[in-house]
């Protein structure tokens, strides 16, 4: 069965980091472009960091940039978010999945809408 598991979320005080993680089961990853999205309530899906499948370019949010790190290891067969001086509007559910296809900012920009396959996601919240 294939799937994507994220776990790694929680409470953290703003200025806070946390590291999540996305473990892939029933298929190997080396061959498929990751992003992590998030989704606040009422708004729509957005990417926040997507990495490639074959040189590991990156890309990120604006609103994200200088504070989250997208990495990989194949071996492990998981891609991780680390991600440092949080703030309070960084809280909501994040999520990732993968495809075989997209390029790195395709898959963050039109991975909402094109990307089927989505675990339960893990939650985060920063917050005092």
């Amino acid at each position: 069965q294939v799937q994507l598991v994220e776990s790694g979320g929680g409470l953290v005080q703003p200025g806070g980091s946390l590291r999540l993680s996305c473990a892939a089961s029933g298929f190997t990853l080396d061959y498929y472009a990751i992003g992590w999205f998030r989704q606040a309530p009422g708004k729509e899906r957005e990417g926040v960091s997507c990495i490639s499948s074959s040189d590991g370019s990156t890309y990120y949010a604006d609103s994200v940039k200088g504070r989250f790190t997208i990495s990989r290891d194949n071996a492990k067969n998981t891609v991780y978010l680390q991600m440092n001086s949080l703030k309070p509007e960084d809280t909501t559910v994040y999520y990732c999945a993968a495809d075989p296809t997209l390029t790195v900012q395709a898959m963050c920009v039109f991975g909402p809408i094109l990307v089927s396959s989505w675990g339960q996601g893990t939650q985060v919240t920063v917050s005092s």
